[in-house]
């Protein structure tokens, strides 16, 4: 038994492996090799993803050069990668950690708000008062949107962390219980386990996709 519940997501737990920050990475090492060959079924299966999400992101962006959503694919895939590998038994959540999750989110908004306030000045002060406004509620909405801005890359940051180590703390919990039950209880616990895993394979994806897409939004307000 652990003695501390957060212990798997120490990144300090294990001395044997200090460059386990470096997890994300491991998904491209494991891709296999027909993957880079072309024409391949995981190659088409790719591409068309990429399609997809490209045409998503240049929707938002209303941009029509693919070049400009290469970017936010980039952040896609990262996050998607670091997601799925922590599903993996012993493999490091880094994405489960603000400090992760922080560092992708800061300097992508950090960037937008200084692209738009040099580039686009009168723009993002009228972004700052909703169109239709009543005149005395423009101070208060000023300091509302302005407060929106500022916390945007915590919500982006613990949005992702939060939804990743949920799923995975309740798979401790209930891994933890297994010691105490009968061969019956531990069979239907493992059955919800398993439902419980694809689910979050599901929130792996979902949540990657959640975080490219509202970093296209932030950065399509700028333009």
């Amino acid at each position: 038994m652990m003695s501390n519940l957060f212990s798997s997501f120490d990144p300090s737990t294990e001395p044997l492996f200090s460059i386990n920050w470096a997890s994300p990475m491991l998904g491209f090492m494991l891709i296999s090799l027909p993957m880079w060959l072309i024409p391949s079924r995981i190659n088409t299966l790719w591409m068309k993803l990429f399609t997809i999400l490209s045409k998503e992101f240049l929707n938002m962006l209303k941009i029509h050069e693919k070049k400009n959503s290469l970017l936010f694919i980039s952040l896609f895939t990262l996050i998607f990668f670091s997601n799925f590998l922590s599903l993996f038994p012993y493999i490091f959540p880094s994405t489960s950690h603000l400090t992760f999750t922080f560092t992708l989110a800061l300097p992508l908004w950090m960037s937008f708000m200084l692209f738009g306030w040099i580039n686009n000045t009168t723009h993002m002060f009228a972004h700052l008062v909703p169109l239709g406004t009543p005149n005395i509620l423009m101070p208060f909405m000023v300091c509302i949107e302005s407060i929106s801005n500022l916390i945007r890359p915590m919500t982006l940051s613990v949005r992702l962390s939060a939804n990743m180590i949920a799923g995975h703390l309740l798979l401790t919990l209930m891994g933890e219980m297994e010691s105490k039950m009968s061969m019956m209880m531990i069979s239907t616990l493992m059955l919800i386990q398993l439902l419980l895993l694809t689910l979050e394979s599901a929130v792996a994806i979902i949540q990657s996709y959640v975080f490219s897409i509202l970093s296209t939004l932030y950065s399509s307000e700028i333009n």
